[in-house]
C-alpha cells in the first residue's frame, strides 16, 4: 500500500507508509499499543489511525488532536481500499470467516463485499471483531462519502450536476456524507431527476444511519447522558434512536437542546420519512401490517407526519404555494431563519380560506396538508407542539386515555381546565376540525357507512366548509347510524358549545352580528340564546328592519334545531336537572330529546330550579313548535301529510286541527295529545290564547295572578276562570273563540283540563276507572262524572255551546241539521234551538237525542240547586226556581218586619231621652 505526497511535505516521490518519519510519528503517538516489536503490521496501523481519527471526532476535547493533512491521508488511504475489501487488511483477517458464512455468493469488487457485510452487521452470528470493523469502515464513510466506492461512483455525476461539490467549499463539509445527502434529497425534493443508482445507494446509507446511531459523530456528542440514561443497551437496528423519540415525546423524560438538536439534523440526514425501508426498526415491527392492510402503497410513500419539511411528497406538492403564500425558498434545507413547522404553519392557515377571503393553496397542496392533519389528528404525539404546550394537562387530565385519538378528545373535554398556551393550541385545532372533520380520521372511519348513504355528495367535496358534520347531525338518529359514530358525533357536538368558533358554519354566517350584537360572550349557547332573543324582540316590535343578518338568522336557525336533540347541549338546563336526572331519568338515553321529554312528563317532581327550566324550555317550544325535537320527530310525517305548508310557529296548532283524522299516525296524535295537556296547565305555555285574552286575563282574573308566586305556574286556573266566563258570555270575541276551542278540546278528553283532574282524580279512579282507561277519549269520563263543583262548571258551560258537549252533540247531530240547520253555533244559540225543539210537541227529536237532553236538563237543575251562588243575581234566581220559594220568602219577609219593629221601638227610645235631657 502506499501512500503519496499526503503527510509529508519533503516527499516528492511515493513511498511505503512507514517509510515516512513523520507518518510514522503520528502512527507511534496514536497507535502506542497497535505498534510494538511483534507487531507492525502496516494494516494494524491503519486501522488505529482509522480509529483514532473516529474517536478525535467523537470527543469534545480529543486527547491527541490529528492534523487536517494527515486526515486526508488517513481518508485516502480508506478511499483507495474502496473498491475491494482485500486492500483493507485489517478488515479483510477481521471479516474472513463472516465473509463466507454471509457472503460467500457475492463477487469481489466495485465495493460489492463492504455493501453485503453492512447489511449483516447486526446478525447474531456476526462477530465482534468483524462488526467493529465494520463500524470503523462506516465512520469514515460518514465523514468521506468517497470512502464509498458503489456511492461514489453511482453519484459522481448528480453530484456535479447539482452543484454538490462546489470547489471553494470547505473538503470538511463537501466529502461529509450527511452534506451529500441532504444536497440531492433536496434536489429530488424540487421535483429535480436523480439517477436511479445514486437513488439506490442515498436509501441504503440512509437507513445506515438510522440503524447505528454511532456513525453519527453528533449524536454521540450530544446525546451521550441521554443515551447512558435513558437508553443504555439498545443499540442495535435502530433502537437507540427510537428511544432517543420516545424521549423527546415526553415518554422517558427529556432531551437537552443539544441533542434534540443533533437528533434533529440526524433525522433530516437520513430522511427516514420519505421511505419506510429506511427505518429498519419501523419496517420490522410494521411489516406483518405492511404486507396486508399497506400493501398498496408503494414503497417511498411517506409516514412520518411530525416532520413535516421532511415530508418528501408534501415539499414536492407546496413548495410553490409555500414560496408564493409564505415568502421562503428552500423549505426543506436547513436553515436557522425558519423555525421547524413554520412553513407548514402558513400553509394550514391558507388551506382553508375561502375564495372571497383571497390567496389559497392549490388543489394538490392543500390535499397533502389535510393528509398530514388527519394523521395529526390520530396521536397528540404527531403534534409537537400541541404535545409540548399541553404535557402537564395530559398528566392532568388525561393520563388514563392511551388508545388512539382519546388524548385529544379528552384535551378538548377539558378545554375551561387547561393552562392558556394549551387551550389556544386545542382551541385552535378544533376550530380547524369544524371545517374539515375528515382531520379526525377515526370519527370518520366510524362513521363510514352513514356517509356513505346520506353525506357522501359532502364527503367527496374538496372544500368541507363544516357541510359534512351538519350532515352527520342530522342523520344521527338514523337506522344506519351505528354506536361509535353516534358518540363521536355527540361528542363533537359538546366540544362546539364550548366556543361558537368551534361551529364553522355559525361562525363564518354570524361572526359580524356576533362582534356588533354580542360582543365578549365566547360560549356558543350563550351567543345562540343572544341573537335569538335579538331576532325574537324584532319580530315582535314589527322592527322594519332586523339587526341579524340573514344569513346569521338561517345558520341560527339549524344551531338551535341542534340544541334541543340532548340536553348536554343546553348547559344551564342540564346543570339545574342533573339531580332530578339521576333521580328520574337514570336509565333513559340522552340521545332524541329523551331526557327532556323524561323531565316533562316528571314535572312535578322536579327541584325548583330545574322546574323553572323546563317551564321556560316549554314556553319557547309552545311559541316555537319547530324547536320541540320529540314533537317533530316523531309527527315528521304526518306534518308533511297534513302542514307541508304551515309556519313554524302554527305548526301545532295545524296538527291539532287534523289530530282526529283517520289517517292520522297514533303515536303523533298521542305526543299531539300529550302537548296540549301541557298547554292547558298554563296560559303563558298557549302563545294565541294568551295573545287573544291579554285584555280578558287581568280583568277576570286578577285574584288568581296576584296570589300566583313568581315562575310557578297555574296548574289551568286561569283558564278554568276564563271558561266561567265564557258560560256568562263576557269574554272578548278572540277570547271567546280560543276558550270555546278549548272547551271542545276538553270535553272530548278529561287529562286536557287540569282542574277537572284534580279535583276530580278519586272519582275517576274509583268511578270511572274503565271509562279511564279507554285508548281513545270521547267524553266518556265527563259523562261518567256528575256531580262535583269543577263537574258542574263543565255543565254551566256546556249551556253556553252544544260543542262543548260532545256526547250530546253526537246524540243530536242529525237532529241539528234537520231542525236547527239555520242557527248559528256559540252563545247557546243551538241548544236554545234544541230545548225548543224538546218542548214543541210537534217535532219528532231521534230518541237518542231526546234522552240526552232529558238527562242535561235534570243535571242542569241538580246542578243549579247544590252549585254556591255567584252573587245576588244568582242567589235571586236559586230562590225563585226553588220548590220552597213561599216558604224562603215568608222567611225573609218575617225577618224584615222584625227588624222594622225593632228599629222602631230603638227609634222612640231615643226620642223621648233626647227630650228629657233638653227640658233640663
Amino acid at each position: 500500500l502506499t501512500y503519496g505526497t499526503k503527510c509529508p511535505q519533503d516527499i516528492n516521490g511515493p513511498r511505503s507508509l512507514f517509510q515516512h518519519p513523520k507518518f510514522e510519528t503520528v502512527a507511534r503517538e496514536v497507535c502506542k499499543t497497535t505498534i510494538s516489536e511483534d507487531a507492525h503490521s502496516q494494516g494494524e496501523v491503519v486501522a488505529c489511525l482509522e480509529k483514532g481519527l473516529v474517536k478525535e471526532a467523537e470527543e469534545r476535547e480529543p486527547r491527541i488532536r490529528v492534523s487536517d493533512v494527515c486526515k486526508k491521508a488517513i481518508l485516502r488511504v480508506a478511499e483507495l481500499s474502496s473498491d475491494d475489501f482485500h486492500l483493507d487488511r485489517h478488515l479483510y483477517f477481521a471479516c474472513r470467516d463472516d465473509r463466507e458464512r454471509f457472503c460467500e455468493n457475492t463477487q469481489a469488487g466495485e465495493g460489492r463485499v463492504y455493501k453485503c457485510l453492512f447489511n449483516h452487521k447486526f446478525e447474531e452470528s456476526m462477530s465482534e471483531k468483524c462488526r467493529d470493523a465494520l463500524t470503523t469502515r462506516q465512520k469514515l464513510i460518514a465523514q468521506d462519502y468517497k470512502v464509498s466506492y458503489s456511492l461514489a461512483k453511482s453519484c459522481k455525476s448528480d453530484l456535479k450536476k447539482y452543484r454538490c461539490n462546489v470547489e471553494n467549499l470547505p473538503r470538511s463539509r463537501e466529502a461529509r456524507l450527511s452534506y451529500l445527502l441532504m444536497c440531492l434529497e433536496s434536489a429530488v425534493h424540487r421535483g429535480r431527476q436523480v439517477s436511479s443508482e445514486c437513488q439506490g445507494e442515498m436509501l441504503d446509507y440512509r437507513r445506515m444511519l438510522m440503524e447505528d446511531f454511532s456513525l453519527s459523530p453528533e449524536i454521540i456528542l450530544g446525546c451521550r447522558t441521554e443515551i447512558e440514561h435513558h437508553c443504555s443497551g439498545l443499540h442495535r437496528k435502530g433502537r437507540t434512536l427510537h428511544c432517543l423519540m420516545k424521549v423527546v415525546r415526553g415518554e422517558k423524560g427529556s432531551l437537552g437542546v443539544n441533542c434534540q438538536q443533533s437528533l434533529q439534523t440526524l433525522i433530516q440526514e437520513a430522511d427516514p420519512g420519505a421511505d419506510y425501508r429506511i427505518d429498519r426498526a419501523l419496517n420490522e415491527a410494521c411489516e406483518s401490517v405492511i404486507q396486508t392492510a399497506c400493501k398498496h402503497i408503494r414503497a417511498g410513500d411517506p409516514i412520518d407526519p411530525r416532520v413535516t419539511p421532511l415530508d418528501p411528497v408534501l415539499y414536492r406538492k407546496c413548495q410553490g404555494d409555500a414560496s408564493r403564500l409564505c415568502h421562503t425558498r428552500g423549505w426543506n434545507e436547513t436553515s436557522e431563519m425558519i423555525p421547524p413547522g413554520a412553513v407548514f404553519s402558513c400553509l394550514y392557515r391558507h388551506a382553508y380560506r375561502t375564495e372571497e377571503q383571497g390567496r389559497r393553496l392549490s388543489r394538490e397542496c392543500r390535499a397533502e396538508v389535510q393528509r398530514i392533519l388527519h394523521q395529526r389528528a390520530l396521536d397528540v404525539k404527531l403534534d409537537p407542539a400541541l404535545q409540548d404546550k399541553c404535557m402537564i394537562d395530559l398528566g392532568k387530565w388525561c393520563s388514563e386515555k392511551t388508545e388512539t385519538g382519546q388524548e385529544l378528545e379528552c384535551l378538548q373535554d377539558h378545554l375551561d381546565d387547561l393552562v392558556a398556551e394549551c387551550r389556544d393550541i386545542v382551541g385552535n385545532l378544533t376550530e380547524l376540525e369544524s371545517e374539515d372533520i375528515q382531520i379526525e380520521a377515526l370519527l370518520m372511519r366510524a362513521c363510514e357507512p352513514i356517509i356513505q348513504t346520506f353525506c357522501h355528495e359532502m364527503a367527496d367535496n374538496q372544500i368541507d366548509s363544516g357541510d359534512l358534520m351538519e350532515c352527520l347531525i342530522q342523520n344521527k338518529h338514523q337506522k344506519e347510524m351505528n354506536e361509535k359514530c353516534a358518540i363521536g358525533v355527540t361528542h363533537f357536538q359538546l366540544v362546539q358549545m364550548k366556543d361558537f368558533r368551534f361551529s364553522y358554519k355559525f361562525k363564518m354566517a354570524c361572526k359580524e352580528d356576533v362582534l356588533k350584537l354580542c360582543p365578549n360572550i365566547k360560549k356558543k349557547v350563550d351567543v345562540v340564546i343572544c341573537l335569538s332573543t335579538t331576532v325574537r324582540n324584532d319580530t315582535l316590535q314589527d322592527a322594519k328592519e332586523h339587526r341579524v343578518s340573514v344569513k346569521c338568522r338561517k345558520q341560527l336557525r339549524v344551531e338551535e334545531l341542534e340544541m334541543t336533540e340532548d340536553i348536554r347541549l343546553e348547559p344551564d338546563l342540564y346543570e339545574a336537572c342533573k339531580s332530578d336526572i339521576k333521580n328520574y331519568c337514570q336509565n333513559v338515553p340522552y340521545g332524541n330529546a329523551q331526557i327532556i321529554e323524561c323531565l316533562k312528563e316528571n314535572k312535578k317532581q322536579l327541584n325548583t330550579r330545574c322546574h323553572q327550566k323546563v317551564f321556560k324550555l316549554q314556553e319557547t317550544e309552545m311559541m316555537d313548535p319547530e324547536l320541540d325535537y320529540t314533537l317533530m320527530r316523531v309527527c315528521k310525517q304526518m306534518i308533511k301529510r297534513f302542514c307541508p305548508e304551515a309556519d313554524a310557529k302554527t305548526m301545532l296548532h295545524c296538527l291539532k286541527q287534523n289530530k282526529n283524522s283517520e289517517v292520522m299516525d297514533p303515536k303523533c296524535k298521542q305526543m299531539i295529545t300529550k302537548r296540549q295537556i301541557t298547554q292547558n296547565t298554563d296560559y303563558r305555555l298557549n302563545p294565541a290564547l294568551r295573545k287573544a285574552c291579554k285584555a280578558d286575563i287581568p280583568k277576570f282574573c286578577q285574584s288568581i295572578l296576584s296570589k300566583a308566586k313568581d315562575d310557578s305556574e297555574l296548574e289551568g286556573q286561569v283558564i278554568s276562570c276564563l271558561k266561567l266566563k265564557y258560560a256568562d258570555l263576557r269574554l272578548s270575541t278572540d277570547c271567546e273563540d280560543q276558550i270555546r276551542m278549548i272547551i271542545e278540546e276538553s270535553a272530548l278528553d278529561y287529562r286536557l283540563d287540569p282542574q277537572l283532574q284534580m279535583h276530580c282524580s278519586d272519582e275517576i279512579s274509583n268511578l270511572c276507572a274503565e271509562e279511564a282507561a279507554a285508548q281513545e277519549q270521547t267524553g266518556q269520563v265527563e259523562e261518567c262524572l256528575k256531580v262535583n263543583p269543577e263537574v258542574l262548571n263543565m255543565l254551566k258551560e256546556s249551556k253556553a255551546d252544544i260543542f262543548v258537549d260532545p256526547v250530546l252533540h253526537t246524540a243530536c247531530a242529525l237532529d241539528l241539521k234537520h231542525h236547527c240547520a239555520a242557527i248559528p253555533p256559540g252563545r247557546g244559540r243551538q241548544m236554545s234551538c234544541l230545548m225548543e225543539a224538546l218542548e214543541d210537541k210537534r217535532v219528532r227529536l231521534q230518541p237518542e237525542c231526546k234522552k240526552r237532553l232529558n238527562d242535561r236538563i235534570e243535571m242542569w237543575s241538580y246542578a243549579a240547586k247544590v252549585a254556591p251562588a255567584e252573587g245576588f243575581s244568582d242567589l235571586a234566581m236559586q230562590v225563585m226556581t226553588s220548590p220552597s220559594k213561599n216558604y224562603i220568602l215568608s222567611v225573609i219577609s218575617v225577618g224584615i218586619c222584625v227588624l222594622f219593629l225593632i228599629g222602631l221601638m230603638c227609634g222612640r227610645i231615643t226620642k223621648r231621652v233626647t227630650r228629657e235631657l233638653k227640658d233640663r
